[in-house]
């Protein structure tokens, strides 16, 4: 015979479906509704850590304007993709002072930029009047985020303002501040660290991890979060954003389980 335990309180469960996107659409819909108001919040994620901060990020779109023209005739237009050239080059350049900077957060190295994707020109024999970049730069949780892209207006400003016939337009795509833990988090931490030093045997630190999620915005509104979730171990490991991306079952069974036992101590 079975004997229940009475618990106090409920678990609710958010499927949402933009976190690729900032997120602000799903939970940034239901917290500013005040659709939810969780006590503690648990995220999926990736590792087994009990990750407790995470970069920032900034997504923008550069366009640079120049002048198409027959490639027989290459003077009479201004060409955009060399135009984009120096300007890869200076933002490309950046990417070694970042390294200087270091986070303190265990799990977090220093900020860093990527050219995700370029389009532009429209035929071979064609000078190109139009190629558009768009960056990444994930911000460590010591940046500022409105100093973070001053800085980058002011590096593309700078590589393209003395380009003759060259129009430069910046469009912010994304802003999604950094996790910063909150004090409130311990018992989360706490039990989710006991449990799976039971389950997987062996102890489940604290990190942070360089990318960036929507647990943000509820810590943002004050509601202790942290992410947890099967392994593999790395970004890396798991093959994210290639081909084969995976977990192992085994280690979804007993994150399941390390959750379980978290959820039934927090609602005793």
């Amino acid at each position: 015979m079975t004997h229940r335990r009475p618990l106090k309180g409920g678990v609710e469960l958010y499927f949402t479906y933009d976190e690729e996107f900032g997120g602000e659409l799903g939970p940034g819909f239901l917290l500013e509704n005040k659709l939810v108001k969780p006590d503690l919040l648990i995220a999926a994620g990736f590792s087994y850590q009990v990750v407790t901060a995470h970069n920032g990020c900034l997504q923008m779109e550069v366009t640079v304007h120049g002048k198409m023209a027959h490639a027989a005739i290459p003077d009479t237009g201004v060409d955009a993709l060399q135009a984009a050239t120096t300007l890869l080059s200076a933002l490309y350049a950046q990417n070694t002072i970042y390294r200087q900077r270091r986070s303190a957060v265990p799990g977090i190295t220093h900020p860093y930029l990527n050219v995700g994707r370029i389009e532009g020109g429209t035929n071979t024999n064609v000078v190109p009047g139009k190629v558009v970049l768009k960056l990444d730069r994930r911000m460590i949780p010591e940046e500022n985020p409105a100093e973070v892209e001053a800085d980058i207006r002011r590096v593309i400003a700078e590589a393209t303002d003395d380009l003759a016939g060259i129009r430069v337009e910046i469009k912010r795509l994304l802003l999604a501040n950094a996790l910063q833990p909150l004090a409130g988090n311990r018992p989360l931490v706490e039990a989710l660290q006991r449990h799976g030093r039971e389950v997987f045997g062996e102890e489940l630190p604290t990190s942070g991890s360089p990318l960036y999620t929507d647990v943000r915005l509820y810590c943002e509104r004050g509601i202790p979060a942290v992410i947890y979730g099967a392994g593999p171990r790395t970004v890396f490991e798991s093959n994210a954003k290639r081909a084969d991306e995976h977990v192992v079952l085994e280690d979804l069974r007993r994150a399941t389980k390390v959750v379980a036992r978290t959820l039934f101590d927090l609602l005793r």
